[in-house]
């Protein structure tokens, strides 16, 4: 089946990072890849500039090169102290949520050459130029994160799951010789990209809503 036919609510609350679920061994489907991401292009962007790009990386040798910088840098995430079980180690409640998230990212990054396609969106300037602006990086940020997620969603529907990363970028500049992405365009992610395992996925646990919304005033 090419369409899970989701309601909106749904796929909303369904659509998860998904790393274990994904479908190493089964070839992807390139005009359902193709249909989510005109989909993403209706995103908005900022001053509608549709400055972005979308790099779907396939070829193996290439995957397997991106692979090695990832994991690269996954390992020295992960020794770090920004890694999931430490970001909440002052809550026990998230213990082990936050251990799952750990060795699920593990297996991402020790499987990423056997993902059958890599999607990396680009979008043109960079918002790490000296002195840039706050409100120049949220306009950066906010011009391709929409079309993204909308690609994210549209894959969900068709059965295909994802996963923003984003610890390729601590080597963009060797990734971006591998692909031949000019200096002055800005990889923003990784996706990874395959059909899952099953299309069975629920909504996750949350925080409560009033803890984190502030009316008026903080």
């Amino acid at each position: 089946m090419s369409h899970l036919n989701l309601s909106a609510d749904e796929v909303l609350t369904t659509t998860r990072a998904v790393r274990k679920r994904l479908d190493l061994d089964r070839p992807l489907d390139m005009a359902l890849v193709r249909e989510a991401l005109e989909i993403a292009l209706q995103g908005p962007s900022g001053s509608n500039s549709q400055g972005w790009h979308f790099v779907l990386v396939t070829d193996p040798a290439k995957r397997a090169a991106i692979a090695t910088l990832y994991r690269r840098a996954f390992d020295d995430y992960a020794a770090g102290p920004n890694q999931p079980t430490e970001q909440h180690k002052d809550d026990p409640a998230m213990a082990p949520t936050q251990a799952r998230v750990l060795d699920s990212a593990r297996y991402l990054a020790d499987n990423l050459h056997r993902v059958p396609a890599l999607l990396i969106p680009c979008c043109g300037g960079r918002p790490d130029q000296p002195g840039a602006p706050l409100a120049l990086q949220a306009a950066l940020y906010g011009s391709i994160l929409p079309a993204v997620w909308s690609f994210m969603l549209a894959a969900r529907e068709r059965g295909i799951g994802t996963c923003w990363t984003t610890l390729h970028l601590v080597h963009e500049k060797e990734v971006g010789e591998i692909l031949g992405i000019p200096a002055d365009v800005a990889q923003v992610a990784l996706v990874p990209v395959a059909h899952t395992q099953g299309t069975d996925f629920r909504a996750a646990p949350r925080k409560p809503l009033d803890g984190v919304l502030h009316l008026d005033a903080w």
